[in-house]
């Protein structure tokens, strides 16, 4: 991947619904070999997908709490089964696996406190192994970007 592809990627996340026509023109290249160039990087794994960006508020799920969650054991069987079982679990959009005290940092978003602690209480704490849970609500959004930022 070269200086060109990241162009075309970091103007796709900017807008992920330019024409090829306006993406060329952004990233200064003619239609087709942007359209190539495009192909190759959607074939080869690097873009994975296309999504529209939701308002969180306006969806219905205004509150965003980071979840440290430490485990017991880390026995192959023990981390694998807590993986999966995160996996399944709609009100978390991202699981990081971590450094420090905890294991794992959660990005959870739910529409109250209310639907919270319903969340902590059936959901959480219905996982096997779980040593200790950490909670921090996010009270305001300073920056929020899916832009990479440029790779020199």
């Amino acid at each position: 991947m070269d200086k060109k592809d990241r162009q075309i990627i970091r103007e796709l996340q900017k807008n992920g619904r330019l024409t090829n026509l306006e993406l060329a023109e952004r990233v200064n290249l003619s239609p087709s070999p942007c359209l190539r160039r495009l192909r190759n990087l959607e074939s080869t794994g690097v873009i994975e997908g296309y999504a529209a960006l939701i308002d969180q508020k306006a969806y219905g799920v205004p509150l965003t709490v980071f979840v440290s969650v430490a485990l017991e054991k880390h026995s192959t069987a023990a981390v694998r089964g807590f993986e999966d079982k995160i996996k399944e679990i709609d009100a978390i959009l991202d699981c990081f696996l971590t450094t420090g005290d905890a294991d794992y940092m959660l990005r959870v978003v739910v529409a109250d406190l209310e639907v919270y602690e319903n969340f902590v209480r059936t959901e959480l704490h219905a996982l096997p192994g779980i040593r200790s849970i950490d909670t921090r609500f996010a009270y305001g959004v300073v920056k929020s970007t899916h832009v990479y930022p440029d790779v020199k």
